[in-house]
């Protein structure tokens, strides 16, 4: 085959974001179709006659792909593969790759930078000042809010794959300890890591990164909560459905935790709400699934998946999952 015969389309390149290009894709596979965004009722029949389909989000199921005979090769600008069938590809003999290790830095960054912000109050003495009590103070400084040092404090890391290590590195440069929780679902202990309960008891900050799983879908919920320091903060830049939203909005009401920092929700974008979203909720940040989402990182994600496409066109296996 050769690549002007190819048949290619990407379904949702805008949720990759602005100010990006698609060169790489387009040199392994030109005449490359590119859409925006498609809805569920629209993808069979941009998929109909394609070799290749590209994506980040859409779900290509089993009927789908039993519709579309010319599909070969289905990539994903993405680590998760749940909105693909790969039981169904591998029937079909369709090849499917995700891209991995790609957003490590900006997960990093994302990570510290909430964890400084609740640990520094920053949003609260930022709103202190624009209210007017700094102006109104008796001395120099306002210290309204306790500020922590992290150097002798205790990091647990639940999920302890490569963006975990950026994060480890971090940590380990503060000065902190770090404790890995043992794999969810796992029968034999694992070298140098601990329960998750014991994590749970002993971490100051706990940052989540695993990938959802049927042993991991409600991971953290009000038991889990419970076991908690109280003035421990709670990180979640994996995925929505690891967290009990109703059970953590509720310890943090509480007091019964320091502050927590979301990035993912359990349905995205929340159009049906969430109880992390409402507005008396103490030492909270939600933010818009934004932790991958450096502009490099983002580019990566295309130029691997371009690296992937090419090496399928070779004969060769690279990013595969089937």
């Amino acid at each position: 085959m050769n690549n002007s015969s190819l048949t290619a389309v990407f379904l949702d390149f805008a949720t990759l974001g602005d100010g990006l290009n698609a060169r790489s894709l387009e040199a392994v596979a030109p005449g490359l179709v590119c859409h925006d965004n498609t809805a569920e009722d629209a993808v069979a029949a941009r998929i109909a006659g394609m070799e290749v389909v590209l994506t980040n989000k859409v779900r290509i199921d089993a009927a789908l792909m039993a519709a579309t005979p010319s599909l070969k090769f289905i990539g994903l600008t993405a680590t998760g593969v749940n909105n693909i069938d790969l039981a169904a590809a591998r029937e079909h003999g369709i090849a499917v790759c995700n891209i991995r290790d790609y957003c490590t830095q900006s997960v990093a960054q994302h990570v510290w930078g909430v964890i400084l912000a609740l640990t520094h109050h920053l949003r609260e003495y930022d709103t202190a000042l624009k209210a007017g009590e700094w102006q109104r103070a008796a001395n120099f400084s306002m210290l309204k809010y306790p500020v922590r040092e992290l150097c002798g404090l205790t990091l647990g890391i639940v999920g302890h794959g490569v963006l975990a290590g950026g994060v480890i590195r971090i940590a380990e440069a503060f000065g902190m300890q770090v404790v890995v929780a043992e794999r969810a679902g796992s029968t034999s202990p694992t070298a140098g890591r601990l329960p998750l309960a014991e994590v749970l008891r002993t971490a100051d900050v706990v940052s989540l990164h695993c990938p959802l799983t049927p042993a991991t879908n409600g991971l953290i919920g009000a038991a889990e909560l419970a076991l908690m320091k109280p003035d421990a903060l709670l990180v979640n830049t994996a995925r929505g459905g690891l967290v009990d939203a109703a059970a953590l909005a509720a310890a943090l009401r509480a007091g019964q935790l320091g502050g927590a920092a979301i990035d993912v929700l359990a349905v995205e974008p929340p159009v049906d709400g969430n109880p992390l979203l409402a507005a008396d909720i103490p030492n909270l940040l939600v933010t818009p699934h934004t932790a991958w989402a450096a502009v490099e990182a983002r580019q990566r994600s295309l130029d691997q998946l371009a690296g992937h496409l090419g090496a399928w066109r070779r004969g060769e296996a690279s990013g595969r999952v089937v």
